[in-house]
């Protein structure tokens, strides 16, 4: 199974509506809280209404965000 098809489900059943960093490698890093995960992209919301769009094939790790 591809790494986006097990890592996707996980992030909507547990991650959803969470404040979470996710990491890319080098120096990207995005914060925000899950809005959406579904055909292999991640949407997170930065700040009020402004979105980040991430694959999930790039993710390397996403973590809770302790700090928020």
């Amino acid at each position: 199974m591809e790494d986006r098809l097990r890592i996707q489900p996980f992030i909507v059943e547990h991650l959803l509506g969470k404040d979470v960093i996710v990491y890319c490698g080098g120096i990207l890093t995005f914060r925000g809280n899950v809005k959406a995960c579904s055909d292999g992209v991640l949407t997170l919301e930065i700040t009020k209404d402004r979105y980040s769009h991430i694959s999930v094939d790039s993710i390397i790790t996403i973590k809770y965000d302790e700090d928020s």
